[in-house]
């Protein structure tokens, strides 16, 4: 087992917190990520299930993931979660008024 640091960056703030995670020596083998780009895909991982989960907007999620918000959404669609949360409800009665 491997200890990695976590920093969430902030694109538009200053102030960060930082975690330690320990994971498997075995987790950039099976997430197929170079050892030194683990620490991104598993903030990516996190924001983006606290995005789809409706815990974060889109902006905190990416900032999060220490990406612009363009390129998170963009990054939703590579790993196929719905960049927009609306009901089928929402989306007939938004069409319906416009």
């Amino acid at each position: 087992m491997a200890a990695w640091h976590f920093a969430a960056r902030g694109l538009f703030s200053s102030v960060m917190s930082q975690i330690t995670l320990t994971v498997p020596d075995t987790a950039p083998i099976a997430l197929r990520v170079p050892p030194d780009r683990l620490s991104n895909e598993l903030l990516l991982a996190a924001a983006m299930m606290l995005y789809a989960t409706g815990r974060l907007s889109s902006g905190a999620a990416a900032e999060l993931a220490g990406m612009s918000k363009p390129l998170f959404l963009q990054r939703l669609a590579e790993y196929g979660v719905a960049a927009f949360r609306q009901s089928p409800e929402e989306l007939s009665l938004e069409s319906q008024n416009a």
